[in-house]
């Protein structure tokens, strides 16, 4: 209103010039009007616009209400799942524990009677052993009165055998079996002393270098098996008397006699068990075989 009272006395003045300035303002009217008519549109264009995000958002949050009540049931749906197979593995898991452990328990109990049994049955055998010295001593004949002639029976060394001869290399071998190794070597012993003509006197004399050997008695084992090639030639146990004389002889730290043995063993015996295992010996030795005298002629290392 200020201005256009300051223009009235001014168009009064000056006719021409309120001409001119009313067309002006016919014009900034027009363009004003322009104006406002374009933020008009301008503001229901982003009232639409604004309307559209806002119910974008709304979808949005309406899915994200979902999602999260989807994984809210499924969370749910899971623990449950869990909670069964927990509740249909764990029992049976808790049983099978339980019955390794009676299982446990019943072994040691089996171990334990096992061990009372193996002790009875030791004290058996001790038992058996006493009876069968009685028995012998009882079996024993008397001494033959003054003047009587007695001689020792043929193929027997000098006194009566207690026992006959299979009887005794029997109780020899369980002996020998059971661990027994100088009760073992005690009726060998005997043995040799009753029955040293028989087929099985090599072998008795093997036995005893053998259970010698295992002992760490090696002086004592290689005169066995010297026997054994010396006073038995050509019997069934040469070529493991040759075989185990060689072991001897490197356990006592005499490589090249060892080897003597084991080659020996091979040049009598090339297709035997025992020639492989003499040339395993010599391989691992790092030595070769070369020409060999014939055990039996030779006289103990």
């Amino acid at each position: 209103m200020t201005f256009w009272r300051r223009l009235v006395p001014v168009l009064l003045i000056c006719p021409s010039l309120g001409l001119a300035a009313s067309r002006e303002i016919v014009e900034l009217q027009r363009d004003v009007a322009l104006l406002q008519e374009q933020l008009r549109t301008l503001q229901r264009s982003q009232d639409e616009k604004l309307s559209a995000i806002q119910v974008l958002v709304q979808q949005a949050l309406d899915a994200s209400n979902k999602a999260n009540t989807s994984v809210a049931l499924l969370q749910s749906n899971l623990q449950q799942s869990i909670k069964e197979q927990q509740k249909s593995v764990v029992a049976p898991v808790v049983d099978v524990g339980a019955k390794i452990d009676q299982m446990t328990t019943d072994f040691q109990s089996l171990r334990e009677s096992v061990a009372d049994i193996s002790s009875q049955v030791g004290k058996l055998q001790q038992q058996m052993v006493d009876i069968g010295n009685a028995v012998r001593t009882i079996q024993t004949p008397a001494a033959p009165p003054p003047g009587t002639a007695s001689g020792p029976t043929p193929g027997m060394a000098g006194n009566v055998p207690p026992v006959p001869a299979e009887t005794l290399y029997q109780n020899a071998m369980r002996d020998r079996s059971g661990g027994k190794d100088d009760l073992a070597v005690q009726e060998f012993s005997d043995y040799l002393k009753y029955y040293g003509n028989t087929d099985l006197a090599p072998n008795a004399q093997f036995y005893v270098g053998e259970i010698h050997l295992r002992q760490g008695n090696f002086d004592d084992a290689l005169r066995e098996f010297d026997m054994v090639l010396e006073k038995y030639p050509d019997n069934n146990k040469t070529a493991d008397a040759l075989y185990m004389k060689g072991r001897t002889l490197v356990q006592m730290g005499k490589r090249t006699q060892g080897k003597q043995e084991f080659c020996e063993l091979v040049k009598r015996f090339p297709s035997s068990d025992l020639a492989s295992k003499a040339r395993s010996q010599v391989k691992a030795l790092g030595l070769t075989c070369g020409p060999a005298t014939p055990a039996r002629s030779r006289k103990r290392s």
